[in-house]
């Protein structure tokens, strides 16, 4: 029945074209260059690519300011270069799921430049205008301290634009039934040209309300089911990852509760909650969010991450536990990021510890859900945070430790290459690694070939295993008569725990260990001493 669902057990990458390889010496990243690296992709053992915005666009929000959606920025090549390499991925299994990033234009947009010009022009009503400046300008800001305002005065209009993020991206008017029918068109326009799916960047401010007399907004979610319709109509199996923090009661509305709505949520919950619980070795809240996310429809599905293009986002965390966060992983100012969030990439917040690397990113692959691993995490790549906001986590991709770490042959980068000690290209980088068969990315390659072997974790039913021990996660996972346990301790010491699993002794005397010969047979009462080590983690099938 569910046999074309790839993505409950998909293995995603995301990566930013102009930051990933340049085929073309330029200094900045294309379609070209990336082509080159699918095979390294493909023996990663990924099966899906994001990729974050790569359409023409002025770059001051890292292409989120979309110029033309129909098109490819000449800085990464050609339209024509973006096909041969949707087939290229293809060819070798791999899938690929771009960002729609539409609640937003640029303000260089041909829409806006003509809506701002025309009053009579269809465009006017393709975006959200007040004559004079409302009230609640000063509400709804996503960037406090670099936002001042959600309305902005355009001189040339000679009227005021709404944008809830920075003023350069006027938001559209997506109760406009031509802007919704524009959005099908690029979603359709892309699907034709070998896309799978899509990232809908910002959904809860995509389907709400807006305007200068709206007081209370309200959230459009048959919109979603519009495109979810559109989507299957055109493309079978193609689908759709909603970028929408909210709440696990929320989750619902975006999903659907007949799954006809968002294919994929990211979840933000168990992203903060899994850094609180790793800050304080206590897993206990994290169950709490665990087992409040449970799934009410099987084609629906969780996006898991640790880290991506933006801040390490705390807002759904209380005071205390935010502070908590902060002191562990980003004590620095330098480190924080609008007082809500961390801008560091994954290895420096975990002081380089391989033990702690190694746990994190075996949660990862363990959450129920489908895991999306960030570029060159893979290798434990580091910041730099000289670089202004969240660029210092978007540096090039370290591929050697020649030059320019392998990323260009151009004397500049698009964005410096992070060098020296520890965490330079000339120390980390995929060739080096490649060799040494004890290194993280040899170790996160296996990880990966492992976690498609578990279809339990995309597909089954989970519960939390209280094993006596706040420091140590146990979960188990049931599908179509296959079982699996995993193991995770929070902790830098040793902890000793007694596993009891609901089954019958028979069926629960032996745990296999997946990842080693390290195997655990039942004591006569049917209870499992299991012994972890300061980060250890275990992955086992029951019976």
């Amino acid at each position: 029945m569910f046999r074309d669902l790839w993505y409950k057990n998909a293995v995603i990458y995301c990566l930013s074209v102009g930051t990933y390889m340049d085929g073309n010496g330029d200094g900045i990243g294309d379609f070209r260059g990336l082509m080159r690296r699918l095979d390294y992709l493909e023996g990663l053992g990924i099966t899906a690519i994001w990729l974050m915005p790569f359409q023409p666009s002025p770059f001051r929000d890292d292409g989120y300011d979309v110029a033309d959606y129909y098109g490819v920025d000449s800085r990464h090549g050609t339209l024509g270069d973006f096909v041969e390499f949707t087939y290229a991925a293809n060819q070798r299994g791999i899938r690929i799921i771009i960002d729609l990033a539409v609640n937003h234009t640029s303000n260089e947009h041909a829409w806006f430049q003509q809506a701002r010009r025309d009053p009579a022009s269809k465009y006017r009503n393709w975006y959200v205008w007040s004559k004079k400046r409302p009230k609640s300008a000063s509400l709804g800001m996503v960037f406090r301290g670099v936002q001042k305002s959600t309305w902005s005065c355009d001189e040339v209009a000679k009227a005021w634009y709404f944008h809830r993020f920075y003023d350069f991206q006027p938001d559209l008017n997506t109760s406009n039934p031509e802007v919704q029918e524009e959005i099908l068109r690029i979603m359709g326009f892309w699907i034709q040209l070998g896309v799978s799916g899509f990232r809908l960047d910002a959904v809860p401010f995509l389907i709400e309300t807006k305007g200068a007399t709206v007081r209370k907004t309200t959230r459009q979610y048959s919109m979603l089911r519009t495109f979810r319709e559109f989507l299957q109509w055109r493309h079978g199996d193609a689908i759709m990852l909603a970028e929408a923090n909210v709440l696990p009661e929320s989750s619902i509305q975006y999903l659907g509760k007949d799954g006809s709505r968002m294919h994929m949520l990211f979840n933000f919950q168990v992203n903060q909650h899994l850094f609180h619980a790793l800050a304080v070795s206590d897993c206990r809240y994290l169950v709490e969010c665990l087992n409040a996310i449970k799934l009410r429809h099987p084609t629906s599905q969780w996006a898991m991450f640790l880290r991506n293009h933006d801040e390490l986002d705390l807002a759904r965390l209380s005071v205390e536990q935010r502070k908590t966060v902060f002191a562990a992983f980003g004590p620095e100012p330098e480190m924080q990021l609008y007082e809500r969030g961390i801008r560091r990439r994954l290895a420096p917040m975990l002081g380089g510890d391989r033990r702690r690397m190694e746990l994190v990113q075996s949660l990862l692959f363990t959450l129920p859900g489908t895991p999306i691993l960030r570029y060159g995490d893979e290798l434990g790549m580091g910041d730099d945070l000289s670089l202004p906001e969240r660029n210092c986590c978007r540096t090039p991709m370290q591929w050697s430790h020649e030059r320019n770490g392998g990323f260009t042959e151009a004397e500049s980068p698009i964005l410096p290459m992070i060098s020296g000690e520890p965490y330079g290209y000339e120390h980390v980088n995929v060739a080096q690694q490649r060799r040494d068969p004890n290194s993280f990315l040899n170790w996160t390659e296996r990880i990966i070939r492992m976690r498609k072997e578990v279809p339990e974790v995309g597909w089954g039913n989970f519960s939390c295993i209280d094993c006596g021990d706040p420091a140590v996660l146990a979960m188990r996972y049931e599908w179509r008569g296959r079982s699996a346990v995993f193991m995770h301790n929070l902790a830098s010491s040793k902890r000793q725990v007694t596993l009891t699993l609901d089954l019958p002794l028979e069926a629960g005397r032996v745990l296999t260990n997946i990842l080693s010969d390290d195997h655990s047979r039942a004591e006569d009462s049917g209870a499992h001493r299991i012994a972890l080590e300061p980060y250890g983690y275990r992955w086992y099938r029951v019976g």
